[in-house]
């Protein structure tokens, strides 16, 4: 009994770790973004990237998410966010 105890215990814990992980990664989001810009037919280049970057970063809803693409933009300038 000790061990399913400490076990659903441990599962708890995992959860709510990843429950608090609510911004995708950086490499998710320039996925995401990537795809976006291929499947309108536009051509992928850093103008591009930057220009989806910059509308996710004035739609953003919270600070969490103003310095996730402020940390995108400043990789994709070849700056530390």
């Amino acid at each position: 009994m000790r061990q399913n105890r400490s076990a659903s215990i441990s599962s708890e814990a995992i959860n709510q770790y990843f429950s608090k992980a609510s911004l995708p990664s950086q490499q998710e989001s320039l996925g995401l973004i990537v795809v976006e810009i291929l499947k309108e037919g536009r051509n992928l280049n850093r103008k591009s990237l930057c220009s989806k970057l910059l509308h996710r970063l004035e739609l953003s809803s919270c600070a969490e998410e103003e310095r996730h693409y402020h940390q995108l933009i400043g990789l994709l300038l070849d700056r530390e966010g």
